[in-house]
C-alpha cells in the first residue's frame, strides 16, 4: 500500500483509522459496525499503480452534520458580537482512502513533474450535502473542519503543504427549482480558505452568465488561478462507474464495537464548538476574540493557563486591589497583540515559546496594579520572549518599576508648577491641553517611571 517516503504511515494503518472514526464521532456521524476497503480503478500519473484504495458503499462514518456560525465569515470577524446565523450542514460521509501523489507544472516549461513522496499515506475524504449556498459559507465551514480536526490532534492541517485540501464542487439552478442540475464543476489545486471562497463565487457567477445566455455549463474539473483570479479547465469531469469499484481483496473488513466507540467517546477534548460556548459564559469575551482563539488552539491552551495562575494570584493577594476581569481582558487582549506578533516573527507557538503562563500572568497583575506602566510592560515582555525570566526581577535589572509614592509624585508636581507658571494660568483659563502639558512635564521629571493614575489625581488637586 505505501508507495511513499520511507517511515509514511499505510492507508490502512491502525492509528490513521482510529483518529478518522473519531473526526466521524466529532461531526456527529454515524460509525456502522462494519467497514471496507475498495479498489478505485483509473490512472492519472500520480497514482500510477492503475488503482486507489478508498471506500465506496461502507465508509467508516456518514449521515452526520455540522452546524456552523455564519456572520459574515471572513469581512466582519472585527464586528465584536455581532449576530450570527447558525446552519447545519449535513455531512454525506467521511471516508478513508490512500493519497495520491502531487502533480507540479512548472510555470513556462513544456513539461510536468509529479512528487509521489505522499502517496500511499492516509486521507480522510468529508463529503458534504449540496447545501453550502455561498463561498462565505464555505469559508466558515472549511474554518470549522480544520479546527475540530487540529482539537483532536489527526492532523496539522497545513495547506500550504497540502495536508488539507478543499475541492468543492459547483452547480447552479434557477429560482423555483428543487431538484440537483444535471451538471457539476469540481475546483481543484486550492490551497487556501480565501482561495476556496474565490472560486466558489467566481463558479456562481461563471455558471449563471452561462444560463442566462441559454448555455449548459460543462461538467468538468476546473482548477483555481490564483494570480488571475479565476477559474481554469483542465479535464473532463468521471461519473463514479467510471472508477469500477471493488472491495480490495488484500485488507481485511474493518470492525467497529460498541465499546471501541465509547472509548473514542471517552478520549475525545473539548471541541471548538463546546469552547466558544464556555469562553463567552465563563470569560465574557467579545466574538471576535473567541474566534481568533479558536482558531489557534494552542493559544487558546495558553490563555487558558494564564487565566488559570490569574485565578490563583487572586486567592493569594487578599488585599483585593486589583480586578480579576480587568486581568483576564487583559490577558486576551496581550495574547492576540502583543504576544501574537512576536510568536509571528519568528514562527512559533505559545507551547514552544520561553514566556511562561506564571510569568506572563505576574506581569499582568503588576500592570494592573500600577506596579508598571504599559509601555515599561512592553520592554519586560520582549525582554522575557527573548530570554525568559520573571517580570519582576527584570523590571529590577532595567529599573522600570513605577513610582506611585504620593510623597514623591507630590514633590515633583510642585517642582513642575513652579516652573511652568503660564501653563498654569492657561489650565486655570480654561485650556485643557495645557493640562496634558503637565503631566507630561511631571513624568519628565519622574523619568517616565510615575504612575499616571496617582499623577493625574494628584496634580488636579495642586491645580483646583
Amino acid at each position: 500500500v505505501n508507495t511513499g517516503q520511507p517511515g509514511t504511515l499505510p492507508v490502512a494503518n491502525k492509528e490513521a483509522i482510529r483518529l478518522s472514526a473519531m473526526v466521524g464521532l466529532a461531526l456527529n456521524c454515524q460509525i456502522d459496525e462494519w467497514s471496507k476497503f475498495d479498489r478505485k480503478h483509473y490512472f492519472y500519473p500520480d497514482l500510477p499503480k492503475g488503482y486507489q484504495i478508498s471506500q465506496y458503499d461502507q465508509p467508516i462514518a456518514k449521515d452526520g452534520y455540522l452546524d456552523i456560525e455564519i456572520r459574515g465569515a471572513t469581512q466582519n470577524l472585527t464586528q465584536n458580537n455581532a449576530e450570527t446565523k447558525i446552519k447545519r450542514i449535513n455531512i454525506t460521509r467521511a471516508h478513508l482512502e490512500e493519497d495520491a501523489g502531487k502533480n507540479i507544472h512548472p510555470e513556462g516549461l513544456p513539461y510536468s513533474l509529479v512528487d509521489y513522496n505522499r502517496a500511499g499515506t492516509p486521507l480522510l475524504e468529508i463529503v458534504t450535502e449540496p447545501e453550502l449556498t455561498s463561498g462565505e459559507e464555505a469559508y466558515a465551514f472549511l474554518t470549522e473542519i480544520k479546527n475540530i480536526v487540529k482539537y483532536l490532534g489527526a492532523s496539522t492541517c497545513d495547506m500550504e503543504k497540502g495536508i488539507m485540501r478543499c475541492e468543492p464542487s459547483i452547480s447552479v439552478r434557477r429560482p423555483g427549482e428543487t431538484t440537483l442540475p444535471k451538471y457539476k464543476v469540481e475546483v481543484k489545486n486550492i490551497n487556501s480558505f480565501k482561495f476556496a471562497q474565490n472560486a466558489i463565487d467566481y463558479e456562481i457567477a461563471r455558471q449563471i452568465e452561462i444560463l442566462k445566455e441559454g448555455g449548459m455549463p460543462k461538467q468538468v474539473t476546473m482548477g483555481w488561478d490564483e494570480k488571475n483570479n479565476c477559474t481554469v479547465e483542465q479535464r473532463s469531469k468521471e461519473e463514479a462507474n467510471d472508477y469500477r469499484y471493488f472491495p480490495d481483496p488484500d485488507l481485511p473488513v474493518l470492525q467497529f464495537t460498541q465499546i471501541y466507540l465509547n472509548e473514542l467517546k471517552n478520549k475525545m477534548p473539548e471541541l471548538p464548538a463546546a469552547k466558544r460556548k464556555r469562553f463567552k459564559e465563563e470569560y465574557g469575551l467579545p466574538d471576535a476574540d473567541i474566534e481568533n482563539l479558536i482558531n489557534w488552539k494552542e493559544m487558546a491552551g495558553f490563555f487558558e493557563s494564564v487565566v488559570s495562575e490569574i485565578e490563583e494570584w487572586k486567592l493569594v493577594d487578599i488585599s483585593g486591589d486589583w480586578d480579576i476581569n480587568i486581568a483576564i481582558k487583559s490577558a486576551v487582549n496581550w495574547c492576540l497583540g502583543e504576544f501574537s506578533a512576536l510568536l509571528n516573527q519568528v514562527q512559533q507557538n505559545p507551547l514552544d515559546s520561553r514566556v511562561t503562563a506564571e510569568n506572563f500572568a505576574e506581569l499582568l497583575k503588576m500592570i494592573q496594579k500600577g506596579e508598571i506602566s504599559v509601555s515599561a510592560a512592553k520592554q519586560v515582555f520582549k525582554v522575557m520572549f527573548e530570554k525568559g525570566g520573571e517580570p519582576t526581577s527584570i523590571v529590577e535589572d532595567l529599573g522600570l518599576k513605577q513610582v506611585s509614592d504620593d510623597s514623591v509624585i507630590s514633590s515633583a508636581i510642585d517642582n513642575v508648577i513652579s516652573s511652568n507658571p503660564k501653563a498654569v494660568a492657561d489650565y486655570k483659563a480654561g485650556e485643557q491641553k495645557s493640562f496634558g502639558f503637565l503631566v507630561g512635564q511631571t513624568m519628565k521629571e519622574l523619568k517616565g517611571k510615575g504612575n499616571p493614575g496617582v499623577i493625574n489625581q494628584l496634580l488636579k488637586k495642586k491645580l483646583e
